[in-house]
């Protein structure tokens, strides 16, 4: 066992390419959290991470004595953390949906994504990218019924949802057609907000520049 530095702030260890970091790394400015952001290559961690971490995975979020590494156990510790701006419902029923939306987000766009990037050429990752396409497609009109996404507020699952969103130019999906016309209004809204922008790496804005 190496020897664990203390750290007065909370820090974030975060890879800057991936879009697990980037929602937590959206909480963490939505809440304005004083927070030092490590960032760190996947296939090089530093020794540290290995002592906070016992599957020396990113990202982890070290607060005092707490150690998480499962992106949205942070989330939903900020949220409890830092209670302004709430991030997720109130109520119990609410706040399940929300809790299940970033379920299935998980599962049918994490999952792609997640193929994608690890595999970017052949036919699985074609297969998955007309996937993830048509399920946005399919999904448009649920953009459409709220300011964000089936909330009247700025959500947690908001924070699931924008990253990818970004990423649509390195997974090689464009959104041109008239179906798609929520997401791009919502993506502009999205990406318009200051803690979207102060969340990007610098890696993540290259994306898009």
């Amino acid at each position: 066992m190496g020897v664990v530095t203390k750290r007065s702030s909370m820090t974030f260890f975060s890879d800057p390419a991936s879009h697990y970091s980037h929602r937590v790394r959206i909480v963490l400015a939505e809440k304005g959290v004083t927070v030092d952001i490590v960032d760190v290559d996947p296939d090089n961690p530093p020794e540290e991470l290995a002592d906070l971490n016992p599957y020396n995975a990113l990202p982890t979020l070290v607060d005092r004595d707490l150690v998480l590494y499962e992106p949205n156990i942070m989330m939903e510790y900020l949220d409890e953390r830092f209670p302004h701006p709430p991030l997720l419902p109130v109520y119990p029923v609410a706040r399940a949906n929300s809790r299940l939306m970033i379920h299935r987000i998980q599962k049918d766009w994490c999952a792609l994504v997640d193929q994608i990037l690890t595999q970017p050429t052949g036919k699985a990752a074609d297969a998955a990218r007309k996937e993830l396409r048509e399920s946005l497609l399919a999904t448009a009109p649920l953009f459409a019924e709220m300011p964000y996404f089936l909330s009247e507020e700025f959500t947690i699952v908001d924070c699931c949802i924008a990253p990818i969103l970004w990423r649509l130019p390195a997974l090689g999906i464009e959104l041109e057609d008239k179906q798609a016309k929520p997401v791009l209004k919502y993506m502009d809204k999205i990406f318009a907000r200051d803690s979207f922008k102060a969340s990007l790496s610098d890696l993540e804005e290259d994306i898009r520049n």
